[in-house]
C-alpha cells in the first residue's frame, strides 16, 4: 500500500494525506479522521526517510546516557520513551560508558537519523556533544553545564537543597564528624555536589575536614574503597554522605564486611534515590533527584524548542529540586567510635 492508496480510500488528495501525516495544521478534524481511518485499514505506513523530507522534521529524539546498566538511567529512558510515544516521537538510544569511540558513533547516529534534538543525560562528556552537535542548530538539553547559546537548554539540579537537609538531619541526630565520598572529580556534576556538602557543613556550623572527603567512581566498588579510606583516618566519621546510591550502597557493603554496624555506628546517606534504595536492608536514607522528573523536563525542554518559534538568545533553564528521603540507614550518634 501507498500514500495514494490511502488517499483514494479516504477520498481526500494526496496533499491532504500527507498533511495529515505530518500533522499538519490545515487539515480540519473530520478529514483527518477519516485519513486515519484509511491508514488503519489499509495497514499503511508511512516512509520515514519521504515524511522527513517532506516535513522536514523526523519525529525522532535523541537521547544519549551514560550507561544503561546504571539503575539511574532505566526510569530516565522508560520515562522519556513514554512521553515520546504520547506525542507520536521515536527515540534514538545512546550509551557512552564513558567511550570517546561510543560517542563519536552515538553523535553520527544521531545524525544521520536527522533526529529534531538531543537530550544528553550524560553527567559527562557533555563538551565533546556540544562540539559536534550545536553547529547543526539542533534543539540540546544539557544537566547542569549547558552553556547559555540558543536552542540549548539547561537543566539545573538544585543539588543544596537536598544535601543541607542530608547534613541538618545528621547534625540534628548529634553527628559532628560527617564524611562525603565524591563522584569522579572530572564530572562537573561531581564537583558540584562536593561544594554543596561543603557549603551544608558550613552552614551547619561542623568544620570542614579535608581528610573526611574522598573520591570514589559513582560505582559500588567506588563505595567499598570510599569506606575502607576513611576508616583508615586518625579520627573517622560517624557519618557519611555519598555522591550517589551506587556508591552509599557500596559503602554499606564494606561496613557489613568489616562488621560496622549501620546505622548503629554508621549513618550512611545515598543521592538519587534510585529504585533499589527502598529495598535495601536497611532501606537506605538519600536525597531524592527524581529520574522520571528529569526525563519529564528534558523531553518537555525538546518538544518546545521543536515547536516555538520564538528562539531565546541565552538558552532557557529549568530547575530539578532535590530532597532528603529518610528511612532506616541514619540514626543518632553513639559514643563508640569505628
Amino acid at each position: 500500500m501507498n500514500i495514494r492508496d490511502v488517499a483514494k480510500r479516504a477520498k481526500v488528495s494526496v496533499a491532504t494525506v500527507s498533511r495529515t501525516l505530518n500533522r499538519g495544521a490545515a487539515v480540519d478534524a473530520r478529514t483527518a479522521r477519516r485519513v486515519w481511518k484509511a491508514v488503519e485499514e489499509l495497514v499503511y505506513y508511512p516512509n520515514r526517510s519521504a515524511r522527513t523530507l517532506v516535513s522536514g522534521r523526523s519525529h525522532i529524539f535523541g537521547l544519549i546516557v551514560s550507561e544503561i546498566t546504571n539503575p539511574f538511567f532505566p526510569e530516565i529512558v522508560q520515562t522519556f520513551e513514554s512521553l515520546a510515544v504520547e506525542h507520536q516521537y521515536e527515540i534514538l538510544l545512546a550509551s557512552t560508558i564513558g567511550s570517546p569511540q561510543r560517542m563519536e558513533m552515538a553523535v553520527r547516529r544521531m545524525l544521520e537519523a536527522r533526529v529534531d534534538g538531543v537530550a544528553i543525560l550524560t553527567f559527562g562528556m557533555e563538551d565533546y556533544l556540544l562540539r559536534h552537535l550545536s553547529f547543526k542548530n539542533l534543539p540540546l538539553v544539557f544537566v547542569d553545564v549547558g552553556p547559555r547559546l540558543p536552542r540549548v537548554s539547561n537543566i539545573r539540579v538544585d543539588y543544596l537543597e537536598g544535601i543541607l537537609e542530608a547534613v541538618r538531619h545528621l547534625a540534628e541526630r548529634n553527628h559532628e564528624r560527617i564524611s562525603f565520598v565524591t563522584g569522579p572529580l572530572t564530572m562537573r556534576s561531581a564537583v558540584a555536589r562536593k561544594e554543596a556538602f561543603q557549603v551544608a557543613l558550613r552552614e551547619a556550623g561542623l568544620p570542614v575536614s579535608p581528610e573526611l572527603v574522598v573520591e570514589g567512581d559513582h560505582r559500588l566498588e567506588g563505595g567499598r574503597k570510599g569506606l575502607r579510606a576513611l576508616i583508615a583516618t586518625s579520627n573517622p566519621p560517624t557519618a557519611v554522605v555519598c555522591s550517589n546510591d551506587m556508591t552509599a550502597i557500596g559503602l554499606m557493603r564494606e561496613a557489613f564486611e568489616l562488621g560496622i554496624g549501620v546505622p548503629r555506628e554508621l549513618s550512611v546517606v545515598g543521592f538519587d534515590d534510585i529504585h533499589m534504595a527502598e529495598f535495601m536492608t536497611p532501606p537506605l536514607t538519600t536525597v531524592r533527584m527524581s529520574q522520571s522528573e528529569l526525563a519529564k523536563l528534558a523531553f518537555q525542554a525538546l518538544h518546545y524548542e521543536v515547536n516555538t518559534e520564538v528562539v531565546a538568545p541565552q538558552g532557557r533553564e529549568y530547575v530539578l529540586k532535590t530532597r532528603l528521603i529518610e528511612r532506616r540507614t541514619t540514626g543518632y550518634r553513639i559514643r563508640k567510635r569505628l
